[in-house]
């Protein structure tokens, strides 16, 4: 589903722990690491695909959740003609979003990388709001950015840090494979 402009519905989730550190997803058999997301079906509201797409990718239900905010209006990406996914035929540019702002309220071990019969992720773990985004694929960042700028006024705790950390070294790694 393809919007007027070439952008394809989608949902991006910060899944963030009691310590506020944020969850990262490591792309299987890729050495890139990314926040969960995934396209809205049709007849879908962005929530029902946030909590389809955060059970899909990271195997949490709705109960193991709590909502903390949303950003305002919708985020957009191009797609790069080289990464492969536009085809000349049909008018697809990239991806418009809707970002999720969560609270694990469940425990670590309620992740499940393998809910689905696809996996997105090999592995995962937590890291600091604030982190560099190096490991992101580079037509992401600034929406990564903007989504994190926006979202951040839910955590004062985090709101108020100015310290940027890179990823390396920054979390507690989990794999599921």
């Amino acid at each position: 589903m393809i919007d007027r402009e070439g952008y394809r519905p989608n949902v991006g989730i910060i899944l963030t722990n009691a310590k506020n550190q944020v969850f990262w997803g490591k792309r299987i058999r890729q050495d890139a690491w990314q926040f969960p997301q995934g396209g809205i079906q049709h007849g879908e509201t962005p929530e029902q695909a946030m909590f389809r797409e955060l059970h899909e990718e990271v195997g949490l239900q709705s109960c193991h959740v709590q909502i903390l905010g949303r950003t305002r209006d919708w985020m957009r990406y191009e797609v790069p003609q080289s990464w492969g996914k536009r085809e000349p035929r049909n008018h697809y540019k990239g991806q418009k979003q809707i970002w999720f702002l969560l609270r694990l309220t469940g425990r670590d071990c309620d992740v499940s990388l393998r809910a689905c019969g696809h996996p997105e992720f090999d592995a995962w773990r937590w890291n600091d709001y604030w982190i560099e985004l190096d490991s992101v694929i580079e037509f992401k960042r600034e929406v990564y950015r903007l989504a994190l700028n926006e979202l951040v006024r839910f955590l004062p705790d985090v709101r108020n840090q100015s310290a940027h950390l890179a990823l390396a070294g920054n979390g507690d790694s989990h794999s599921d494979f």
